[in-house]
C-alpha cells in the first residue's frame, strides 16, 4: 500500500474577485508534477460555492451541491490548503467547507501554502491550526508562505526572479516530504484501525 501514491486534495480558498490564489495552485501544480507519490485533486471554491445555511438535513438543491466536493474530500488521503489572508484570518468560504464536512478531515495530514502582505499569510495559517485540530485532523508544521507575491510569480506560477523560485522550490519539497510520510502513515493507520473519535 505504501507504494501506491497517496490522493493529495488541494484546496484554493480564495473566491475573491481578482484572486491571486490560481497563481499559487499553478505553482503549486508545479511542485507536486515533480513527484510520483501523490496524485492530485484540485478543489477550487470559487467553482464550487457551498450554501451558507448549515444543516444536517440539506434540500435536495443544497446536496447537489455538496455532491461535488464532499466525495472528492472523503477520498483524500492527504489536503493542502492554498490560502490567502484577510483580516488577519482566513476566508469565509474555507470556514465554510471545514464546517460542511466533519469526518472527511479526520486522521488526515493537512498542509498549508499561504500568501498575503508582510505576513505571508501566516495569520491566517495559525488560525487555522486550531480549527482541524478540533476536526481531528493533523497540521504538518512546515509551511510554504509567499510575502507579498504580487508581480514576483508570472500567471503560470513561475517565480520571475530564479533564485527566490528556488528557495519556494526547497521549501514545498520539504513540507510536501512530511506531508507524505504523514499521509501515507495515517492512510495504512486507518485501513488497519478505523478511526473513532
Amino acid at each position: 500500500m505504501s507504494e501506491t501514491p497517496y490522493r493529495l486534495a488541494v484546496v484554493v480558498a480564495s473566491t475573491r474577485e481578482g484572486r491571486f490564489g490560481p497563481t499559487v495552485a499553478e505553482w503549486l501544480a508545479d511542485q507536486t508534477a515533480r513527484r510520483d507519490d501523490i496524485d492530485v485533486d484540485v478543489i477550487d471554491l470559487a467553482e464550487h460555492p457551498l450554501p451558507v445555511s448549515l444543516s444536517k438535513n440539506p434540500s435536495a438543491e443544497d446536496a447537489a451541491v455538496l455532491a461535488a466536493v464532499t466525495p472528492r474530500l472523503a477520498a483524500a488521503d492527504a489536503f493542502v490548503v492554498i490560502t490567502p489572508e484577510y483580516n488577519h484570518s482566513y476566508p469565509a468560504p474555507l470556514k465554510n467547507l471545514i464546517d460542511w464536512h466533519y469526518t472527511q478531515w479526520q486522521a488526515k495530514p493537512v498542509a498549508f501554502v499561504s500568501y498575503g502582505g508582510l505576513s505571508g499569510g501566516l495569520r491566517a495559517v495559525e488560525h487555522l491550526r486550531p480549527v482541524f485540530a478540533e476536526l481531528h485532523a493533523v497540521t504538518i508544521r512546515e509551511t510554504v508562505s509567499f510575502h507579498s507575491p504580487w508581480g514576483k510569480l508570472d500567471a503560470s506560477g513561475r517565480h520571475v526572479d530564479e533564485e527566490a523560485g528556488q528557495l519556494a522550490a526547497g521549501a514545498a519539497k520539504v513540507m510536501l516530504d512530511q506531508l507524505s510520510w504523514w499521509a501515507v502513515s495515517l492512510r495504512e493507520a486507518r485501513a488497519t484501525r478505523p478511526y473513532g473519535a
